[in-house]
């Protein structure tokens, strides 16, 4: 079934961007069968897209001085998102599913930089015996051998986190759609620099690749995952 309007909660990213079509533009997606929620598999695995210190800054401040040092960081936005990948990242722990990391190829660090650009922030950590990925193109999935690793697990779902948005996080949900893979991006664990790229994006994704679900749902989900 199609659902517009989008989403269930009245101020969330994908309403505002949804409210802001033309009655004819709604009209063209609900016909066309965009956004029917595609739902989720049985044997999920958590990704978290380059939450590195690139694309953060290496502490909570305004974007225009995090550029200073890293020209890449979505500033506030980041930091903002981090306590919900931190429950996320929980949550999937607790349910025992893979999760994997992907961060840039480091390239050296920049001038003055306090913490390499591409190291995973210590907020989120990777474990030990978690999967960790050096990408040199968008896609976590790109040359990177991560569609066979899940597969190799059973994976079926792929629940992201991460940033940006409109980058990174959506070339892997494509990627990932073309593998095969149900997914799910969670609305609060993702992030962009700027409103307008991170809404517009989301509200795509979930019309064609994914499912965009809030951070509740997606421990509801893992939390099936754990009683099993």
């Amino acid at each position: 079934m199609s659902r517009p309007p989008l989403p269930a909660t009245p101020d969330g990213a994908l309403a505002t961007v949804w409210q802001d079509l033309t009655e004819e533009e709604q009209a063209v997606y609900a016909r066309a069968g965009y956004h029917r929620a595609f739902g989720l598999g049985t044997a999920p695995a958590l990704l978290i897209v380059d939450v590195e210190y690139n694309f953060t800054g290496d502490i909570p401040e305004p974007i225009l001085h995090s550029i200073a040092k890293y020209p890449d960081s979505c500033g506030a936005a980041a930091w903002r998102s981090v306590p919900a990948i931190v429950r996320l990242l929980a949550a999937a722990r607790a349910a025992r599913i893979p999760v994997v990391y992907s961060h840039g190829t480091p390239k050296g660090d920049r001038p003055g930089t306090p913490r390499r650009g591409t190291d995973i922030i210590d907020e989120i950590a990777p474990r030990a015996d978690e999967y960790v990925v050096a990408k040199s193109a968008a896609s976590a999935f790109h040359d990177t051998g991560l569609a066979g690793h899940l597969a190799a697990q059973g994976v079926d779902t792929v629940i992201h986190a991460g940033c940006t948005t409109s980058g990174c996080v959506r070339a892997s949900v494509v990627d990932a759609a073309a593998y095969g893979f149900r997914n799910a991006v969670v609305e609060e664990c993702v992030f962009d620099r700027a409103l307008l790229p991170h809404q517009v994006n989301l509200f795509d994704m979930d019309a064609k690749y994914a499912d965009v679900i809030s951070l509740e749902a997606a421990e509801t989900y893992l939390a099936e995952r754990t009683d099993r």
